[in-house]
This record gives structure tokens, C-alpha cells and sequence, in this order.
């Protein structure tokens, strides 16, 4: 093999950061919800020293996860703060449980939602996800989502911005892109894309993703493009739908096959 290229190669390798690999991100993120939820945990922790114990590991570890993700040397300040922000950050997520359990006549209890339901765990990851993307820990940030997508199909860019008591019924194969907008009670099915209009990278600094309102339903496989298209809010769009221009609130709109009338 050529010797420059060899050489070359190795700058690049000792030039490169050596982010954290992705079992590592997993596992913490796997540990941090599992201490945040009794129901996700298959650990039972008898002692409060050895659950605050666990806590402290999960700060150690976080540390270690941002000083390979980030240009500072030591990003305590941040540790900090984000565990701070874990009892808001707990509330939002609960709320999004309740919201999947009182959506959904199959669940049984808020406990079968955390423990079991995809799209509770996409939320919840999301919801961590996007603290760190506000923070600019957007390396860090975009694993913990892909790790997310890797495990449910579902793919929520850590930048988009999700309200409160938001609702994925099944899950599988939605779209969620980066400047997407979405209101409070929302609730979206299976296959449902929320994208851009084009992917020309010079719009990347630009609105490219809809924006839905408060209290909006979406069925599945509806797909719904475009910065400027607004879903008014209390809305319904119906399974398979295309939309690429705004509806106003409390609009009901649905697929018509070819063929068939209105």
C-alpha cells in the first residue's frame, strides 16, 4: 500500500476526536432511565446508598461521555447542570407516558408504557436528546437519537422541538426532522413523516420541517412536508395523506383513492 496514503491516514487518526462508542452511549442512557423510572428498571435498589451511589456512576460517566464529545477539558459545569435539570426533565416525560396511556385503550397501566411501549422510550430519549443538542453537545446528542431510531424505528433529530404530553401510538417508521415544530397533545401513528420540501444544503440553517399545533391527530402513513406548512391546531390529517400547504384549525382531512368520490 502507498506509504503516503498510509501516512496521511494516521494525521487523520491523530487528529480526530475519539468520540464515545455507541454501546457506551447506550448503556448509559439505558442506566440513566432505568434510575429515572422504577418501571424501566430490571434492578431493585434495597438501600438508598446504593441508588444514590448508582447516581453518582452515572455522573462519573457522563463526564467521561462529554470530555470525548466536546473541546473542553473538563465539562463538570455541565454534569451539573443537566442533573439539575433531571426532575423538569422527569416531569415531561411522565406527562408524555400518561398521555401515551390514556391514548391507547390496549395499555393497561403508565408502568406497561415505560416498560414496554417503543414510542414512550423514542420520547424519552428525544426529551434527553434535545437538552443536550440546546447545550451543543450535538455529537453526543444525534447518538443518543440514532440509538433511539436503532431500537424502534422511530428517528427523532435531537434539535426538533416537541411539546408537552406528546403521543406515538405504535411508531414504527416515523420521520421527526430537525426543525419540525410540534404543540402540546399531539398524538401521531405508525409511518407518519414529518420532512422538508427539498434537502439542498445551502437551506440547512433554514426552516425546512412543519410545524404542527396544539391537540393535533395523525394517522398513519400521512406524510406532511414543507418549513412553511402549518397543521392548525385541533386538527385531523388523516392515514396516507400528502400534504405540502397549511390547513387551519380543527381541519379533518383525509385520502381520497383515485377513483373514488369525496
Amino acid at each position: 500500500m502507498d506509504k503516503d496514503f498510509m501516512h496521511q491516514l494516521y494525521k487523520e487518526h491523530l487528529h480526530t476526536r475519539v468520540l464515545p462508542a455507541p454501546d457506551e452511549v447506550s448503556q448509559w442512557m439505558n442506566c440513566l432511565l432505568a434510575w429515572l423510572f422504577p418501571a424501566f428498571s430490571s434492578k431493585k435498589f434495597e438501600h438508598e446508598p446504593d441508588f444514590l451511589a448508582f447516581g453518582e456512576s452515572l455522573k462519573s460517566k457522563l463526564f467521561s461521555l462529554l470530555l470525548r464529545s466536546c473541546d473542553e477539558e473538563k465539562p463538570e459545569t455541565q454534569v451539573s447542570a443537566f442533573f439539575n435539570a433531571l426532575p423538569n426533565l422527569r416531569r415531561h416525560i411522565l406527562e408524555d407516558a400518561k398521555a401515551i396511556y390514556q391514548g391507547d385503550p390496549a395499555a393497561r397501566s403508565i408502568a406497561e408504557v415505560i416498560h414496554s411501549y417503543p414510542g414512550f422510550f423514542a420520547i424519552a430519549v428525544h426529551r434527553i436528546a434535545h437538552w443536550f443538542f440546546k447545550q451543543e453537545f450535538t455529537s453526543l446528542a444525534r447518538m443518543f437519537s440514532e440509538y433511539a431510531h436503532s431500537k424502534t424505528g422511530i428517528d427523532i433529530h435531537p434539535a426538533a422541538q416537541i411539546g408537552a404530553r406528546f403521543c406515538i401510538d405504535h411508531g414504527t417508521g416515523i420521520v421527526i426532522g430537525e426543525t419540525t415544530t410540534i404543540g402540546e397533545d399531539v398524538k401521531i401513528y405508525q409511518g407518519v413523516t414529518l420532512g422538508a420540501l427539498s434537502v439542498q444544503k445551502e437551506l440547512a440553517q433554514t426552516k425546512r420541517h412543519p410545524t404542527i399545533e396544539d391537540r393535533v391527530v395523525i394517522y398513519s402513513g400521512a406524510t406532511i412536508l414543507g418549513g412553511k406548512t402549518v397543521i392548525g391546531h385541533d386538527s385531523i390529517i388523516g392515514g396516507n395523506v400528502w400534504l405540502v400547504k397549511s390547513v387551519p384549525p380543527h381541519a379533518k382531512i383525509y385520502y381520497t383513492p383515485p377513483g373514488n368520490k369525496a
